[in-house]
């Protein structure tokens, strides 16, 4: 049996390019997201959040912790 502990919104940008001419990412995290929310409310979340960041969105994460028991 499993529970959900903690879930959380990762964001990445797209930070430019390094002298190599390299993808730099910047990400940003918030954490203590309501389990019961949905991806796609998740994923327009970030959106918006992006919308406010001068890098471009490069992905939308959630991730899950779950503690694992017998």
């Amino acid at each position: 049996m499993n529970f959900l502990t903690q879930s959380r919104l990762v964001l990445t940008f797209n930070a430019g390019y390094d002298d190599d001419g390299k993808t730099m990412f910047q990400t940003r995290s918030f954490r203590n997201i309501k389990s019961q929310s949905e991806d796609s409310d998740l994923y327009k979340a970030g959106e918006a959040i992006a919308s406010l960041q001068s890098h471009i969105l490069y992905s939308v994460e959630r991730n899950n912790v779950y503690e694992l028991t017998n």
